[in-house]
């Protein structure tokens, strides 16, 4: 940390957004679009904490292209790297040793890919910044934002970013730099799901006093490049079950496109109860099964990844604007849950805040509510597309994968449509937070996972070696504990340690001395990819995350 009394350099714009995700790419570019046809000059810097545009950005993904269309009408001829449309779609259901595929005829019409594209989001993340760019947007990857900044009346006024050469002792290392202060008439924070800086504001100014608990899925995905007899260009598949058990919600994807690359990831649900389970390795048990291995056999894996993505949906989204910004994208979760997307409603979002920030400069408006936004939300299909799904989460909790995941959700997705709105059971509320749905070890058996073959199935640190990630080893350690006893006195009799599961990329351990005795908790900061699980299911929310140095952690190729 800084001393707070330390002079810092200051900058000065119209708009700080916080994020080179869609969200926070589509406000910059839609607030030029908006002052170019005005005539005006407006200033908008994008920070970003990955070492480049695109080095921290994980999805599926298959992306809706309605918020591209509307951020740029002609994107195809400016060469946007959108190039793979969907040309089938399949849904499974898998059993331990075989499978059913679900007729199309059955699953209700949103859930349908006819018209989206099977993209790499890090790399549609990257051709964005450079319109931005050529734009006049200023974008500066590298720069973690780490500090909110306020006006004596409370107002969010920026953000401190560019803090280096901290060592881990707190001391100034010989390239120290203090960070800069960028303050903007308004803040965008567009970090993506459970960002650090959003939690601060979320709970400083209550926005969810009226929302029910944001729930969140772990998403990890692998991308392979394999043989030319398996590659199907254009295929979308989804699997509900094996090797989650009918409590566990979540469910595997994998995508077909451009040079032979498949993208499988699966996403598990964050409100399991049993804590010996291991999002990780089931991922990695899926790829054992009969309609999966063959795919995959005498291919090569490129990379890897995992991120948390928001789940909450209609009756989790908080306030959007405080005094001197907004939330934008899944910093405040507009990912619709069957349908495994959020992107355009990011896209969508971003250019809703944008449009309100720029009117209320041009008004010589500062630092006050940006209620013009919230409105438009309101009236958006956005909202209206969240509505349509409000209860799928929720049913899939309450009744299981087979009765409420698939039965009820989509009954209530085919009425719901046909009605454009009504359901049979209302609006469900969420209740619990993924850390509280976590039960003790008492309750559960623990899960005997196979040893990886090191082929197909991979330890953790092999394939965290696969999302590049890389941090300054001598920097304070950016995952606080609030009690370090918790983790021995607490967590590890209780709980049966499960950060040392949860966390797909291995930061955490629990170490004994020769004869197994005397534990003690170890982080492991370096192996992070930041996709923000333990700040969601630690059972004693005893984690925090925080920026680390910018420019570290993951760096995803094409993911």
């Amino acid at each position: 940390m800084t001393d707070q009394t330390e002079a810092r350099e200051a900058m000065d714009f119209d708009v700080v957004i916080v994020g080179a995700g869609p969200a926070g790419l589509s406000a910059a570019i839609h607030i030029k679009q908006l002052a170019n046809i005005a005539g005006k000059e407006v200033s908008v810097v994008v920070l970003e904490k990955g070492s480049e545009v695109g080095a921290h950005i994980l999805s599926g993904a298959v992306l809706d292209p309605s918020g591209l269309n509307a951020l740029f009408p002609d994107w195809q001829s400016r060469g946007a790297p959108v190039r793979t449309e969907v040309k089938k779609d399949r849904f499974m259901v898998l059993g331990a040793a075989g499978s059913l595929t679900l007729p199309n005829f059955v699953m209700p019409p949103l859930i349908h890919n006819h018209g989206n594209y099977i993209v790499s989001l890090a790399n549609l993340c990257r051709w964005l910044a450079e319109q931005a760019e050529a734009m006049g947007v200023e974008v500066y990857p590298g720069m973690a934002a780490s500090e909110v900044l306020y006006h004596e009346d409370g107002a969010v006024r920026g953000v401190v970013a560019g803090i280096f050469g901290v060592a881990a002792d707190g001391s100034h290392k010989p390239d120290y730099q203090p960070g800069m202060e960028l303050n903007g008439k308004y803040i965008l924070l567009g970090e993506g799901a459970r960002g650090s800086l959003s939690k601060e504001i979320i709970a400083r100014f209550a926005l969810d006093k009226n929302a029910e608990p944001q729930k969140f899925g772990l998403g990890i995905k692998e991308l392979w490049q394999v043989r030319d007899e398996m590659f199907q260009p254009g295929l979308v598949q989804h699997t509900f079950g094996w090797p989650l058990n009918n409590q566990t919600g979540g469910g595997s994807f994998m995508y077909h496109f451009e040079d032979n690359y498949v993208a499988l990831g699966m996403v598990v649900h964050l409100n399991y109860k049993n804590p010996y389970l291991s999002p990780y390795d089931e991922f990695q048990r899926l790829k054992t099964h009969p309609a999966m291995r063959d795919i995959f056999a005498g291919g090569k894996r490129i990379a890897y990844g995992a991120r948390a993505l928001t789940e909450g949906g209609f009756q989790s989204v908080p306030e959007l604007t405080f005094p001197g910004g907004a939330l934008i994208g899944c910093a405040a979760g507009f990912m619709n849950v069957p349908r495994i997307k959020g992107s355009h409603n990011a896209m969508h979002t971003g250019m809703m805040a944008a449009k309100a920030a720029f009117e209320a400069v041009q008004n010589g408006r500062r630092s006050d509510v940006l209620e013009a936004y919230d409105k438009a939300y309101q009236k958006s299909a956005v909202r209206r597309e969240l509505k349509l799904v409000r209860n799928a989460k929720p049913l899939w909790s309450k009744f299981g994968t087979w009765a409420g995941g698939i039965a009820l959700t989509g009954l209530d997705l085919w009425v719901n449509t046909l009605t454009s709105g009504f359901s049979f059971f209302g609006t469900m509320k969420h209740g619990k937070t993924d850390a509280q749905s976590t039960e003790p070890a008492s309750k559960h058996k623990p899960i005997d996972y196979p040893k990886p073959d090191g082929v197909l199935t991979f330890d953790k640190l092999t394939s965290v070696s696969f999302s590049a990630t890389n941090h300054e080893e001598n920097q304070p350690v950016h995952l606080l504990l609030t009690d370090p006893k918790i983790p021995v006195d607490v967590n590890l009799p209780r709980f049966a340690g499960p950060s040392q599961r949860y966390c797909p990329a291995g930061v955490y351990e629990f170490i004994t001395d020769d004869k197994g005795k005397n534990p003690r908790f170890q982080i492991n900061a370096q192996n992070c990819v930041h996709c923000k699980t333990c700040d969601i299911k630690d059972p004693m929310q005893n984690i925090t995350w925080t920026c680390p140095e910018g420019g570290g952690g993951p760096n995803y190729p094409n993911m």
